[in-house]
């Protein structure tokens, strides 16, 4: 189990994952092959800025300017609980 991942770690949506807003659960959603997660607004803001460019510290800092009182390691945390339900990889 992955406690953190660095905030220098670079995540991005792996294959095969589609993230979409389900009209039914008026909800963000992430599809992937092992089955649905419904994410709540402050996660689906992460997700849609894992791109493969920005690391955990760069989403955390723009999140930072839309939420009140966002913590990275908050940030890197999630990231890792998503690493592990394979919605995302890491480079870094």
């Amino acid at each position: 189990m992955i406690s953190a991942v660095a905030l220098d770690a670079v995540p991005r949506i792996r294959r095969g994952v589609k993230c979409t807003y389900d009209q039914i659960r008026s909800a963000h959603v992430v599809l992937f092959p092992e089955g649905v997660l419904v994410l709540n607004e402050t996660a689906a803001s992460v997700v849609s800025l894992c791109d493969g460019v920005r690391s955990v510290g760069d989403i955390a800092l723009v999140l930072g300017d839309e939420y009140d009182g966002v913590e990275p390691a908050d940030i890197a945390s999630l990231v890792a609980r998503l690493v592990e339900r394979r919605v995302v990889d890491v480079d870094g």
